[in-house]
C-alpha cells in the first residue's frame, strides 16, 4: 500500500480484519468471503491537528498524571519509547457510495459503523487496561466516547486530510472524503492514544493483515 504516508506516519496504513487474532482464529462469526476489514495507520500528532486535538480533548479531563507516574524510566526503557499523543485514523470501504441517499445506504453505514465501535473500543479498552489513556470517536456524534465532559465534535475529513493526505471536496454544507483507491465510498473514523508507540504497534499488529 504506496498511499496514505505522510511525515507523521509511524506504521501502515494496512489493512486489518477488525477482530482479534484469537477471535479469528475460533471463527468469530466472521465469513471468509466478506471479512469486516479496516485500513488503520499511526501518526504522531500533525502540527496542524493539535488545536483541533485540544479543542476536542481538554488535558483536565485525561487524568494523565498517573499515567506519567507510572511510566518510570525503566519502564520506559523495556517499552522502547516515552509516552506521546498518537493517532490512529481507520478507513473502511464501503459497499456503496456513502455521498448517495437511500435506505440500502442507510444500512450501509450502521454496518460500517459497528465494525468500528467493535474494533476501537477492544483497541481503546487495551490500552486502557495497560495503563495508558485512549479514546475514540463516535463517527455519528463527532464526540469522545470515553473521556469525561467533552462537548467539541471532531472533524474525520480534516483529520485524513492532515494525517493521510487525502483529499475532500466540499458538496453543499458536508466536506466529503475521497479515499485514493475508493472514492467517496468510504468510512473514516479515528482514535487517539496517549502511550508508547510500540505499544500501540504492537496491538494493532496482533490483529490478522488482510490479504485484500
Amino acid at each position: 500500500m504506496s498511499y496514505g504516508q505522510t511525515s507523521s506516519t509511524l506504521w501502515g496504513p494496512h489493512p486489518l480484519v477488525a477482530m482479534a487474532a484469537d477471535e479469528a482464529s475460533s471463527g468469530g462469526g466472521e465469513t471468509e468471503q466478506q471479512p469486516n476489514v479496516v485500513e488503520v495507520s499511526v501518526h504522531t500528532l500533525p502540527r496542524q491537528l493539535q488545536r483541533e486535538f485540544q479543542h476536542v480533548f481538554d488535558e483536565r479531563n485525561l487524568n494523565l498524571e498517573s499515567i506519567v507516574q507510572q511510566h518510570t524510566p525503566e519502564k520506559e526503557q523495556l517499552l522502547g519509547g516515552p509516552l506521546e499523543f498518537l493517532v490512529i485514523p481507520t478507513n473502511q470501504r464501503a459497499r456503496e457510495d456513502l455521498v448517495a441517499v437511500g435506505e440500502n445506504i442507510e444500512h450501509e453505514k450502521d454496518r460500517l459503523l459497528n465494525v468500528f465501535m467493535k474494533f476501537a473500543r477492544t483497541c481503546c479498552e487495551q490500552l486502557r487496561e495497560h495503563g495508558y489513556w485512549a479514546d475514540f470517536i463516535d463517527p455519528c456524534s463527532g464526540l469522545p466516547m470515553l473521556t469525561l465532559n467533552c462537548n467539541k465534535v471532531y472533524s474525520e475529513v480534516d483529520g485524513m486530510e492532515c494525517c493521510l493526505g487525502y483529499r475532500a471536496y466540499n458538496a453543499g454544507f458536508c466536506k466529503i472524503l475521497t479515499h485514493p483507491a475508493w472514492g467517496s465510498a468510504v468510512y473514516p473514523a479515528s482514535m487517539f492514544a496517549y502511550a508508547p508507540r510500540n505499544v500501540v504497534i504492537q496491538l494493532l499488529q496482533s490483529f490478522p493483515k488482510s490479504s485484500d
